[in-house]
Order: structure tokens, then C-alpha cells, then sequence
């Protein structure tokens, strides 16, 4: 069986792994990043205020990690959202537009019930460096 070593991608310019999990993993040229919500990776807080500036953080905690493995969020191919609130969909999207550019990456929104340590927004993503 021939399969891909794994890299570990990690970088301070995110939030560490508040649980047995990386911040994200390479595989070949796909890169897989983990969920970030919006804590701020200096204080290891959680970002406190609007859905808009949670957003924002939790964007920047992906960009970082995405920039960490070598990519851009250009390279982004799937984003999952997760939020507690449905309501903020119209704010996360037009913030998504900000920040990713066509052709956009596929995407889901999901509503959950609960995120951990009670972040309203989480999102992960899938990167292409191929």
C-alpha cells in the first residue's frame, strides 16, 4: 500500500489546538485545516462582540494556517461553516465575499445547536496547492 506521508502544518499566527487535533494536515497538495473559531491567537480568547468581527477573526485564524502550508486563500476548493444562528448568514456571507474571490470555493452552512467554549461561528476548509 503506497499512501502520502503526512505533514503537520502548525503556525502562532493561529490559535493552538485546544484539543488532540492539528491545526491542519497535508496530504499530498491537499491540505485539510481544521475548524477555527474566533479566538484570538495572542491571548488564546475568545473574540468578543458582533458576529462581524467573529467572523473576521475566525477568517484570519484560516488565512493564517492557509499561509502557513505554502497556499492563499485563493487555493481554497471547500469551506464548511458552522453556526448557532442562522440569522448571521447574510453578515458571514457578505464577509466570505471580502475575503475570497471567483471562482469561490465550494461551501456549506450548517446550524448547530453548539459550538466549544461557546463560539457562535466555527469554520474549516479544504486547500488545493496542486
Amino acid at each position: 500500500m503506497n499512501t502520502a506521508p503526512r505533514q503537520i502544518i502548525r503556525t502562532d499566527a493561529a490559535p493552538k489546538a485546544i484539543g488532540p487535533y492539528s491545526q491542519a494536515v497535508r496530504v499530498g497538495d491537499t491540505v485539510y485545516v481544521s475548524g477555527q473559531i474566533p479566538l484570538d491567537p495572542a491571548s488564546g480568547t475568545l473574540v468578543s462582540g458582533d458576529i462581524e468581527a467573529e467572523t473576521r477573526r475566525v477568517i484570519e485564524n484560516l488565512q493564517a494556517i492557509v499561509q502557513a502550508a505554502g497556499g492563499t486563500l485563493a487555493q481554497v476548493v471547500k469551506v464548511t461553516i458552522f453556526l448557532t444562528d442562522l440569522a448571521h448568514f447574510a453578515v458571514v456571507n457578505q464577509l466570505m465575499a471580502s475575503y475570497f474571490s471567483e471562482p469561490y470555493p465550494a461551501r456549506a452552512t450548517v446550524g448547530v445547536a453548539a459550538l466549544p467554549r461557546g463560539a457562535r461561528i466555527e469554520m474549516e476548509c479544504v486547500l488545493s496547492l496542486g
